[in-house]
């Protein structure tokens, strides 16, 4: 088993390392995409199930929309289709040729309309919306889909930046602003919820800057995490359309004193760049280490008797330990493979289980077993008859990997009156600094230039005239968050 870099001497090189050596994800043969391998698979699959049942607890459907999008419904939301352009995959020929034991473009089979390839859904679900709402009895209407999308990236990176990706995307239409306000708001929430109760990520929410705002957006909050390595990770978004792509595929609706009135839209997502964010919280020079809720085995169960004494009768013990904590809905795997206790010890601390239980012929004959916590490395011994306890310690343990993550960015989140002491601070170390900003344009695009810090969001707008932006010394305008992002 290689031995993973360590984080204070390359964050970057730990973080792929540890993703190719727990078997999360490898490279795919087209550059910038990835293969999810199943142990990745499994952790994103708890989290979509996890989300998944807020969603539709919430009121929302689930649907699924096609891969494939006209290249002219891009065109008709203009600053959407400006915010896209560069990241487009487009198909322009529907059919190949074999020539000389080779493949080729069939010129005949040139597409009369180019077909852009979903890199989000906005364009292709207000189109159907349009056939499906009328009335106000149609109102709201509120979907959600779990696909793949493809933004062609220069600069990619597994998880948190490739040119296919997994989401999921909800997209919402209201009859009234202020229904669709409170949706992107209530969305917010969920995405809290999902990343503070299940990933154990502690949060930052508020508004996104004009620069930094979805594409077609009037608004857009946005998810923002610390990283250990300091940095900011936009981890999700919910946006506030309002009436742009309603007005772009003509939807209006008939309202109950009969007037055509516009219909007011929704849409947000989280993607697995969560899985990202999972590993650069979390993780330490180890590997990963999974909060119990979405781990895709909680425990793992580590057999010790090489000399296979009482074989049987020992196995029987195993098997017994493994069947409990199934009846107690607990995830488990006995890792009875070839390999000794020592490199199996290493193998699942590298992966992340939140708890090995080692027995040994020791344990056995006093129906004992020794638990290892991976958050904290602490060991304890446990009778076979109060195998129960493990479920409360694995809630300790989310517990303890949440208030581990808040304590630390709480420790690196400061505040600066003035560039001066803001930029020193970001010449040193990264951090979340929280100053006031004159909410212009100029200012932020200045700040970006000469620091590399960016507005993750807004965290409240000003209306204080003592109160001053860092950098322009005019009335400031909000109180945001600074920091070097992904």
């Amino acid at each position: 088993m290689a031995k993973i870099t360590k984080q204070s001497e390359n964050f970057s090189k730990w973080y792929t390392d540890v993703i190719l050596d727990t078997d999360l994800a490898d490279y795919g043969p087209v550059k910038g995409t990835m293969v999810v391998k199943p142990y990745g698979f499994a952790l994103w699959t708890n989290i979509r199930d996890a989300l998944n049942k807020m969603i539709e607890d919430t009121g929302h459907e689930n649907a699924y929309f096609p891969l494939f999008i006209p290249k002219s419904f891009l065109e008709k939301e203009a600053k959407h289709v400006e915010g896209f352009a560069k990241e487009c995959a487009v198909v322009t020929h529907s059919k190949l040729i074999a020539e000389d034991g080779s493949l080729q473009v069939d010129p005949a089979s040139k597409l009369e309309e180019e077909i852009i390839v979903r890199p989000t859904s906005e364009t292709i679900i207000w189109h159907m919306f349009k056939k499906w709402i009328t009335s106000y009895r149609d109102l709201p209407l509120k979907v959600n889909q779990w696909a793949n999308v493809v933004r062609w990236e220069m600069r990619t990176r597994l998880f948190l930046r490739t040119s296919e990706f997994l989401w999921q995307e909800g997209h919402t239409a209201h009859a009234t602003k202020e229904e669709a306000m409170q949706e992107t708001l209530d969305i917010v929430e969920v995405y809290r919820t999902l990343f503070e109760e299940y990933l154990a990520i502690p949060t930052i929410i508020g508004r996104k800057s004009n620069l930094e705002r979805f594409a077609g957006a009037d608004e857009t909050f946005s998810i923002e995490t610390m990283m250990r390595d300091k940095k900011a990770l936009q981890a999700g978004t919910s946006h506030y359309l309002g009436t742009n792509f309603g007005s772009a595929f003509d939807v209006k609706f008939q309202s109950r004193d009969n007037k055509e009135l516009p219909v007011y839209a929704t849409s947000w997502g989280v993607s697995t760049r969560m899985v990202g964010a999972l590993i650069m919280v979390h993780g330490d020079d180890n590997g990963l280490k999974i909060p119990p809720k979405i781990a895709p085995i909680q425990v793992v169960i580590i057999p010790i008797n090489a000399k296979k004494e009482k074989q049987q009768e020992f196995s029987d013990y195993i098997n017994n330990v493994s069947d409990v904590l199934s009846s107690i809905d607990i995830r488990s795997k006995v890792d009875d493979s070839d390999g000794s206790p020592g490199f199996k010890f290493n193998k699942w601390e590298l992966k992340g289980v939140p708890i090995r239980l080692e027995v040994g012929l020791k344990e056995f004959e006093s129906s004992q077993i020794t638990l290892c916590r991976r958050d904290n490395k602490e060991k304890q011994q446990l009778s076979v008859d109060s195998l129960k306890e493990v479920q409360e310690i694995l809630v300790s343990i989310q517990s303890n990997m949440f208030n581990d993550a808040k304590s630390f960015m709480e420790e690196h989140t400061c505040t600066a009156e003035d560039f001066n002491t803001f930029s020193e601070i970001l010449s040193s170390d990264n951090k979340f600094i929280k100053a006031y900003w004159d909410g212009s344009d100029e200012t932020e695009l200045k700040i970006k230039d000469e620091t590399k810090a960016t507005i993750r969001c807004i965290l409240k707008d000003v209306d204080d005239n003592t109160k001053k932006c860092i950098y322009s010394n005019k009335p400031a305008k909000h109180l945001v968050i600074f920091a070097k992002a992904y």
